[in-house]
Formats: C-alpha cells, sequence, structure tokens
C-alpha cells in the first residue's frame, strides 16, 4: 500500500508544489526526491544517517564542532513552564520548559489555530528518542526560536507512543513524499489538519550548505502562509484527499486466498536479503527483526526434511547468534538496544525498547526450542533478568523504554549517547586488575579485552561516530570463543568463564554508580501484551514457574489499570506517579488496534503456559470488541483507529510488519488461534478475509509482512489440538504439558481438560466432556479437525506422536 501512496503522492505533490517552503528554490526540473523540507534542491552534500541527513566533508568546521550532541538536560528548575507541564507523559514533560508555547494534541490547539488562522507545526517524538533530544537543545530551548513559533505557528508536541494515530498519518505523509521517515518528525499543518510539508530533524541555523536551518524554514513557511495561503490550503486538501484514497485498502471479493506460492516468496526475499557472513538481513543499519525469525522458525517447523527448511532454520539461528554476540546485546547489564549502526552488530543506538526485549525473547526461546542450543535458552533468560531488574512497575506492569543518551559521569551537564554502556580500556585495566591464575604478567583485564575486543585507543570505528562521542571508547562484542580464550591464556573453558563472569560482575557494580539514563516509566497496553507473551513462552519452554507467574502479574494489572470493566475496553497507556503507584491522565487514550491484538495474543500464550481459562476468556472478549470498534465490514480488514476517533483525518490499515508487528498480521494469526481453541469457525473466516485483503502485499512483497505470512503457514497447516486430560497440580498433568513444550510445535494450540464440566472451556469446546483421564492417569490426545489419535499417558508415547509430525 505504501509504495502505491508513494508513488500517486509524489506525482500530486510535484504537481502543486513547485517551490520548496524552506528556500523558495523552484523544484520542478529536480527529481522527485527533492519533496520536503529535508531535501530541497539547494546544494549540498550529505548521506542519510538513520532519518537523519548529516554533512560527510569532514574538512567542515561544521561538521566536527559536534553541536550535535553537545546539549545539556532540561532545565527542569526553570520557573516557566508551558502546558505540557500538565501532562504525564514523560516526553511531553521533557519539553514543559521549553520557551515554546507547546500544545498537547487537542481540541484546544486546534480551535487557537482556526481563530487565530496559524499554520500548526506539529512535532513528534518519544521521550528515548536520541535525535529528539539533539532537535530540542538546538532549536526548541532556542529563545529566538521559541518567539518565532510563538508568533507564528500553534505548536503541538505528540509522543508518537501515547498517540500512534496521530503519528501514523502523518508519517505516511512523509513517507510518501520523501521515501524516508523517523523521529522528531516535523510536519506543518493547515488548520484543518492537513498536512502542508514535513521532515524529520533539521539543524537549528543555515550551516548545511545552503541548506536551511530551521529558523529560516520557520520564517519562510509563516511568509509563504500570509501571501499564499489559499493556494497552500487547496493543495494540502489535495494530497490529504489522496492520501484517504490510496490507503483505503480492501478486498471486494474478487482477491485470491494467498497459499504457498507466497510463502515461498517471502522465504525467497529472505534468502536474497540475508548476510551470510554476520547474519540479519540487509546491509547497515542492522535492526533486530523479530518478524522475521517468527517467519523463518515457522516456515522451518513446516518444512523440517527440506533443504530450505534447513536453510531458513541455520539464516535464523546464526543472525540471533551474532546478535547475541554483538555490542547490540548488553554483555553487562543485560537486554538488547535499539539497532546497530553497523553491519557487524557492534556499535548500536543505546536505547532499549520493551517491544524489542518481549519479541526477541520468544525468538531465542523458539529457537532453543528448534535447535536444542542452550545458549539461546541462556539469552532469553538474560532478557528476563533486565526486564524484571530495570523495566519492572512494582504493581506488574512493565515501562517502555530506556534512553540512548546520559550523563558520563555526576558532575557533567552535557549528556551523551551511550555513555552509560561504554568503557575506556584504561577503566578496564584499573577495575579488573587482578591477576590471572598462573599468569605473573596478565590480568584479567587483558582475558576479558580478548574476549571483548577492546583497545587501548577504542574499538569503535570514527565513521559510526561522526560527533565523536565514543572517541576512545570500547563498546563490548565478542569476537572469539570461549575456547580459544581459555586456550590463549592457557586455562580451562570453565575457569574462563567464571573470569569473564567475575569482570562483567565488577563492571555491573561500577555501571549502578554512573548517572543512568532517563527511565520513560510509562507503560504501553501494546508492549505490555509483548511482553506477557514473551514472559509466558519463558514459562513453558524453560519451565520455570516464576517467568509465568510474572506474565500472571503483568496481565492481572493491564486488567486493572488499563481496562474498562463497564466498557470492555482496553486504553492506550498509564503512568507511574512518584510514589511509584499508577496514575491516569484526565481523559485517558481510548487503546487502538495494535493494544488489543498485542495483548490477545499475550493472553493466548498466558493461558497455554497456566491453563487458567480466564485468559482465554478475556482474549475471546476482547476479540470481539477489536472487531465491534476496528473491523471494517465492507472491505474487510482492520483500521488502526476505531469510527470515533476525533481530528484524526485518515483512517488506515497497517500493511507493514517492522519494529513491532502490524496488527492485522497478529490479527490474522489470534483469530485463527481463537478458532481453534475455543471452536469458533467464523473466525477462521474472518481471518481468511485479512490474507484475500492483503493479498497484493503477499504478493507482490511478502517480505513486507513476514509476521502475516507465518500466520498464513499456521492456516496452511493443519493446526494440531494437543489436549491433555488431568488436574493441573498433579505430577503426571504436568510431565505431560512438559513434553509438550519440549517440541517446537508452530502450529498447535494446547488445552487443559481439566474435568470442571462447569467452566468456560467446557461451555465453549463440548468435545472436551469426551475426553477423560485414562487409567485414572493424565492422558494425551493429539487432534486434528477434532479427530483424535489414541490416547496416551506417558511421556514416551506423547514425544513419539509428536515427533511424528
Amino acid at each position: 500500500m505504501l509504495n502505491n501512496i508513494r508513488q500517486h503522492v509524489r506525482k500530486l505533490y510535484n504537481t502543486v508544489n513547485d517551490t520548496c517552503l524552506t528556500c523558495f528554490h523552484n523544484t520542478s526540473s529536480v527529481s522527485s526526491n527533492a519533496l520536503v523540507l529535508s531535501r530541497c534542491s539547494a546544494p549540498r552534500h550529505h548521506r542519510t544517517f538513520g532519518t537523519k541527513f548529516i554533512i560527510v566533508d569532514k574538512r567542515s568546521s561544521f561538521h566536527r564542532r559536534n553541536i550535535l550532541t553537545s546539549r545539556t538536560m532540561a532545565s527542569s528548575s526553570s520557573s516557566r513552564q508551558n502546558r505540557l507541564a500538565l501532562e504525564k507523559s514523560p516526553y511531553l514533560l521533557q519539553h514543559a520548559s521549553n520557551p515554546v508555547d507547546w500544545y498537547p494534541w487537542g481540541q484546544e490547539a486546534f480551535d487557537k489555530a482556526r481563530a487565530e488562522n496559524k499554520v500548526i507545526f506539529l512535532s513528534v517524538g518519544y521521550s528515548t528518542c536520541h535525535w529528539c533530544h539533539v532537535m530540542e537543545r538546538e532549536s526548541f530551548e532556542n529563545e529566538d526560536i521559541g518567539k518565532i513559533l510563538n508568533e507564528n505557528f500553534v505548536s503541538i508536541k505528540v509522543d508518537r507512543e501515547e498517540r500512534p494515530d496521530v503519528d501514523r498519518v502523518y508519517m505516511t505523509f512523509i513517507q510518501a513524499t520523501s521515501g524516508g521517515g523517523g523521529w522528531p518528525m516535523s510536519v506543518w499543518l493547515t488548520p484543518d489538519l492537513n498536512p502542508i510539508v514535513g521532515g524529520t530533524y533539521f539543524p537549528p541555523n543555515d550551516k548545511y550548505y545552503g541548506r536551511p536551518g530551521f529558523k529560516t524554514i520557520l520564517q519562510n513557511i509563516a511568509e509563504k502562509w500570509r501571501t499564499k495561503k489559499d493556494d497552500l490550503e487547496q493543495k494540502a486538501e489535495v494530497i490529504r484527499s489522496s492520501l484517504s484514497k490510496m490507503s483505503n485498502i480492501s478486498d471486494k471479493g474478487e482477491n485470491a486466498l494467498p497459499s504457498e506460492p507466497q510463502v515461498m516468496k517471502c522465504f525467497g526475499m529472505l534468502v536474497i536479503s540475508y548476510d551470510e557472513e554476520l547474519g540479519g538481513f540487509g546491509k547497515a543499519p542492522k535492526f533486530p527483526q523479530p518478524v522475521n525469525f517468527n517467519f523463518l522458525l515457522r516456515f522451518y517447523g513446516s518444512n523440517r526434511g527440506s533443504e530450505e527448511g534447513r536453510h531458513a532454520l541455520d539464516m535464523c539461528s546464526y543472525t540471533l547468534t551474532m546478535m547475541a554476540k554483538g555490542g547490540i546485546h548488553d554483555h553487562v547489564a543485560q537486554g538488547f538496544h535499539r539497532y546497530s549502526t553497523d553491519k557487524f552488530w557492534h556499535v548500536p543506538h543505546f536505547e532499549k525498547m520493551l517491544y524489542d526485549q518481549g519479541q526477541l525473547a520468544v525468538s531465542y526461546l523458539e529457537a532453543y526450542q528448534a535447535t536444542k542450543d542452550k545458549c539461546f535458552a541462556d539469552v532469553a533468560e538474560d532478557i528476563f533478568q533486565y526486564v524484571s531488574r530495570d523495566l519492572s512497575h512494582p504493581a506488574g506492569g512493565f515501562y517502555s523504554a530506556e534512553d540512548a543518551d546520559s550523563l558520563p559521569d555526576s558532575s557533567a551537564t552535557e549528556k551523551k549517547e551511550g555513555a552509560f554502556c561504554v568503557w575506556t580500556q584504561q577503566e578496564l585495566r584499573a577495575l579488573l586488575s587482578d591477576r590471572l591464575e598462573g599468569h605473573d604478567d596478565k590480568t584479567e583485564a587483558d582475558l576479558f579485552s580478548r574476549y571483548y575486543n577492546t583497545q587501548d585507543t577504542g574499538n569503535v570505528d570514527p565513521y559510526q561516530d561522526p560527533h565523536d562521542e565514543l572517541k576512545m571508547q570500547n563498546v563490548l562484542i565478542v569476537r572469539d570463543s570461549v575456547e580459544k580464550v581459555a586456550e590463549v591464556f592457557n586455562l580451562s573453558v570453565e575457569t574462563t568463564e567464571q573470569v569473564l563472569q567475575k569482570c562483567r560482575n565488577v563492571l555491573f557494580d561500577v555501571r549502578l554508580k554512573r548517572p543512568k539514563p532517563h527511565l520513560d516509566n510509562k507503560m504501553v497496553a501494546a508492549w505490555n501484551g509483548l511482553m506477557i507473551s514473551g514472559y509466558a513462552r519463558g514459562g513453558q519452554v524453560l519451565g520455570e514457574s516464576q517467568y509465568t507467574d510474572r506474565a500472571v502479574k503483568a496481565a492481572d494489572f493491564l486488567r486493572t489499570h488499563m481496562y474498562s470493566e463497564d466498557t470492555g475496553e482496553l486504553l492506550r497507556s498509564c503512568y507511574t506517579s512518584q510514589q511509584d503507584g499508577v496514575d491516569q491522565i484526565t481523559e485517558p487514550i481510548a487503546g487502538f488496534v495494535d493494544d488489543y491484538s498485542f495483548v490477545i495474543r499475550g493472553l493466548l500464550d498466558l493461558y497455554e503456559a497456566c491453563y487458567d481459562a480466564r485468559w482465554l476468556e478475556w482474549a475471546e472478549q476482547l476479540q470481539q470488541k477489536q472487531n465491534d470498534l476496528f473491523w471494517d465490514s465492507e472491505g474487510g480488514g482492520y483500521y488502526s483507529t476505531n469510527a470515533s476517533a476525533k481530528n484524526i483525518i485518515i483512517r488506515m490499515k497497517e500493511d507493514q510488519d517492522g519494529a513491532e508487528p502490524s496488527p492485522n498480521s497478529v490479527s490474522s494469526m489470534n483469530l485463527l488461534r481463537l478458532s481453534h481453541f475455543l471452536h469458533r469457525p467464523e473466525w477462521q473466516e474472518q481471518s481468511e478475509k485479512i490474507f484475500r485483503v492483503f493479498s497484493e502485499r503477499l504478493t507482490q512483497v511478502p517480505i513486507a509482512v513476514p509476521e502475516m505470512a507465518s500466520a498464513l503457514l499456521f492456516h496452511l497447516s493443519t493446526p494440531k489440538q494437543i489436549i491433555i486430560a488431568g488436574d493441573r497440580e498433579s505430577e503426571d498433568t504436568k510431565a505431560l504439558l512438559k513434553a509438550v513444550h519440549k517440541h517446537y510445535l508452530p502450529n498447535k494450540v494446547l488445552l487443559l481438560a481439566d474435568g470442571k464440566m462447569d467452566s468456560f472451556l467446557y461451555s465453549k469446546v463440548d468435545f472436551l466432556k469426551t475426553l477423560q483421564k485414562v487409567d485414572g492417569k493424565a492422558t494425551a490426545y493429539v487432534c486434528e479437525n477434532y479427530s483424535c489419535s489414541l490416547p496416551v499417558n506417558t511421556v514416551e508415547d506423547l514425544d513419539r506422536i509428536l515427533e511424528s509430525g
């Protein structure tokens, strides 16, 4: 869908905008890349760094001046506070002391823009966003820029994690007109909320080889609005109308149901993009892509005996291994950073996001199931250790993220990216100075440095550090095996592992004394759902009740604080009060479709970990509410927002599996699972409708929706219903359940028939009443299409059935 929108809107944009608003240069004769503020026709040399344009001519004194990282903490002590001081979003609160007269997204701001006939400046970001901090320090804390904004614009600040609906609409506009996007997102709107022009990060002044800075951009747009307002409004309406029409994908009864060819094409496209040397897909920057891992593992599960199936498992397991060894993995304090700026998984963007932790935990657990390699289980437990320690609210919810930036030490006033995580060689030698066993001239620092590839001059390529934040610093990355290092130092593998663990413990204690990165302690329903899946799957696969208990605690938290029993609706977010309580804004934000789909998936995974049917019952209720609020009854598929959403100019259907999977992709699997859990065949038909709606996407570029391709694989296989008849707490029942979770079975649903005939589950699935224990022992039934194999009540017999396919 986005490609079609991009082509259509670019064509329109070329037609209606022949002047760059940033500098009034004519754009009619240049390429369609010159469509938004970040790509005007003024001559310059640039490269793309993430979604920002950075000068790469290192002779430029401007580049070497490091202005993009010379920033201080927001002046929370300032007596001047704008409207954002009344908000609870950590991101909005970061801007509460800016000289900009910020408004939160809402009617007050819109009314002001219309009453005063002013352009709206919309700035979207999130509290742990590195480049958002940069633009705040350079522009939003600047008194002169603040004055220009206050006199000429109505300025609105949005937390993209609170309001993904707002972010999604205007990011689609940015991507459609520029081919890229990112945060901070800067968009100028008419008072009717139609986008005029936009971009991402802008430097404050005219420094980039004639490229106008943010101040000049503001002045030019204000002048254009004064002199050609009617023209701008007309063009903005045309763009909005085009975006609306092109985003309305549906199934009119003509789309064929995708099948095996689409699955094979998705696999083939992943093979082509795979980095055989270093793992991952595509070139730098490299992102964790759990949606790819999900597909590859499920493809392997459906093709275990084929060369393609083995290759899928190899691509997945090798990438996960290289990520675990890389700097993207925090070897000292656990968890994973957002992405690697290089192809080696070495130098990360240092923020840590909850949604990455939840999804990657599942990826590593399933890789462990498929390969039996305990290293993958160890990484999953590493993730759980980090989340339990650093991203957990005492009442059970999960916080959103930790920042990339922090103060280098307690006396510093300027934050740097990665300061909390990196080490100089001098520090390592001072901290790890104990002599190695059997060596008079070697210390533990020598062994640690060999294993983690640290250097006297630092191990970060200057190209990956354009602003000198990591100069002389080391980002830990594993290059050699423990066995190789043990051989080099003439030590046993066991002793080497003990030394490495001791060193990591020392460094962890030192990091506890450093200024910590900012914690975004907002709690988002969708991301909590992803993390519930992670812990629930941990309880299943690792057989650790503590992980199941943690998932239950989080689900209870969601039901208590982010759900209305009266309306049956989820809330998007809640907030941490000063005393670690739970707080809410005056007008709570209603849940979006991703909140429903991710939470439902978490509840289904949780049922298969604890076998408490109340979670299945709640999942069914939420699925019905999701259908009521978001389903397109005419064209099929789920809108991102409900029909009553205010001030959202386009209702969109997501069709891209990225850092987070698309709600349509997740829902297609949820519907299939629920149809088999609860005998709801109409929901299987609804899932098929989603496949038809997105058939063009699945046919042309299935690599864009690997999570949906995973659901399609489930649909094309014959899902197994595995029913264990027995008492939940009995040892023989636990043994059979443990046997099921030992196997990688991506096309199964697991039910516990505990004999409580008046329970929710028995009321939904009549045939459970016919499945009883045999000889008084817990008994397993493996069923397909409600036809079951002969019952077995030994682990050996169950293993044999499950291994036979």
